[in-house]
């Protein structure tokens, strides 16, 4: 697979710039950065004293509160922490890089250079913090860079080294170990590549521990280990675009789940944001119904115009199910918008890590790219099916086996992805996962996708509640 690859510069006062790094913390209590762009959105409105950031505008459905420090999920209602921390400062470079030396071997050099990206198979990778360096053909790639690093100044490099040391130290960086003559000096894991490459110019030995694997597949697995799941029928599911219920009108639907009010209390609609006493505000295609109607949803109780709900419901699925914007309690039942597929389950003969006294489910999901549907962000238009067949896992325990019956009804519930913009990549009109998470690293958990993590399936079998998906679910997809 080809893909197209490109290096950004970034403001001097962006986040980048600044060395400034904000970070959410996962399900097993590690921190994980936001993408750079995202990191950049919410510096700058914590610069700007904001009380709190909607990350919608640029295709997150998240609120970064800066009183708590917290990320709520606008779709779950879920929190996590937030932090923010100062990292080494985004390397600053301006013009053309040479191919095969990016650095300038001036000894009278004011600044230091820009800082290459090591090939070396016993270093981490170089992060993105730090991808602004030479392109394939740098340092660490050829003899004759080999030969350039010998004729730097040597007590620059020294003194280079030792101060990335430093500012990481005080900068509260997760670190691993680089031994030098005089022990070991904690180092950044994206860095400690760099680290060495200066230290061994510089004439110190150096020795990089090498970093932990990441391991995103199990061992090979023959036909004959693969078991079908008991009390599971079945080991494949197809799904195909399910049409919306017929005959019903948009009001005929919400009837059900509503009550009329005829004293509305004094308070907004959370919806059109005008005052329930006077009619919708709402300024799109017009329902047929009273804009001063005022109803309450029957489970909840709360209290929105009908003109609202009937418009909302229209630029929604038209499923027969509605969801209340202010606590997401759901009516009827939610389906989603995830093109046609195919998902595939069985068990395979290894252990997860943490899940020793059981096998493991595993779990094939496979969409292939298409066209978009009236459902879908973009009709008509195609959209891509990137990193399938995607394979996920859970332990072959009782919860486990729970949480894979639920996974089915939301699979044939169409909810496990969507056609939206990939956090990961910025590309449009792809497919993504929708608000369920997975795992999908076997044997290591280096991404916060993998196990051991204690919580995960008690949190997974949160996120289906969210979408409306319950053990109750099960009795109604057998009815």
């Amino acid at each position: 697979t080809i893909r197209p690859v490109r290096r950004s510069y970034y403001d001097p006062s962006s986040a980048p710039g600044k060395g400034v790094v904000w970070e959410w913390e996962n399900d097993s209590g590690t921190w994980t950065p936001y993408d750079m762009d995202v990191g950049i959105t919410i510096q700058r409105a914590y610069e700007k004293q904001h009380p709190w950031v909607d990350l919608s505008a640029i295709g997150f459905c998240y609120v970064i509160d800066f009183a708590t420090m917290g990320q709520i999920n606008r779709q779950t209602q879920r929190k996590r922490r937030v932090r923010r921390r100062l990292d080494m400062v985004y390397p600053l470079v301006s013009g053309t890089l040479p191919k095969s030396q990016s650095w300038p071997a001036s000894p009278g050099a004011a600044a230091a250079p820009p800082v290459p990206a090591c090939t070396c198979p016993h270093t981490p990778a170089l992060s993105s913090a730090g991808a602004s360096g030479s392109p394939p053909g740098g340092v660490g790639s050829g003899k004759g860079s080999r030969a350039s690093l010998g004729t730097l100044n040597r007590s620059h490099l020294q003194r280079l080294a030792i101060a990335q040391s430093r500012v990481l130290i005080a900068s509260g960086v997760p670190t691993v170990p680089v031994k030098n003559l005089t022990g070991s000096s904690p180092v950044n894991p994206a860095l400690a590549g760099i680290t060495g490459i200066l230290m061994s110019a510089a004439g110190l030995p150096v020795c990089l521990t090498r970093p932990p694997k990441l391991v995103l597949h199990p061992p090979p697995v023959s036909k004959s280990e693969i078991q079908s799941i008991p009390g599971i029928s079945h080991s494949c599911r197809k799904t195909t675009k399910k049409q919306a219920k017929k005959g019903k009108t948009p009001e005929e639907v919400l009837k059900k789940y509503l009550q009329k009010v005829r004293h509305p209390p004094d308070e907004d609609c959370t919806i059109c944001m005008e005052r329930l006493s006077a009619p919708s505000g709402y300024k799109g295609p017009q329902p047929a119904i009273k804009p001063d109607l005022v109803g309450k949803l029957v489970k909840c109780s709360h209290v929105f115009h009908l003109h609202c709900l009937v418009a909302m419901y229209n630029n929604g699925n038209k499923d027969g199910s509605l969801q209340c914007p202010t606590c997401k309690t759901i009516y009827g039942v939610k389906t989603g918008t995830q093109p046609p597929g195919k998902m595939e389950y069985h068990i395979i003969p290894h252990a997860l890590p943490g899940h020793a006294d059981c096998k493991t489910i595993r779990i094939i999901y496979n969409i292939p790219p298409g066209v978009q549907g009236p459902e879908h962000p973009n009709p008509g238009k195609s959209f891509t099916a990137r990193g399938f067949p995607r394979h996920c896992y859970l332990p072959d325990s009782e919860k486990g086996r729970k949480v894979l019956k639920l996974l089915l009804v939301a699979w044939d519930r169409r909810l496990i992805f969507a056609i939206g913009t990939s956090s990961t990549t910025g590309e449009s009109d792809t497919v993504i996962w929708n608000e369920i998470h997975h795992k999908t690293e076997f044997g290591s958990n280096l991404t916060g996708h993998g196990y051991p993590d204690i919580n995960y399936l008690d949190n997974v079998l949160a996120e289906l509640a969210a979408q409306g998906i319950t053990e109750e679910s099960l009795a109604q997809e057998k009815d």
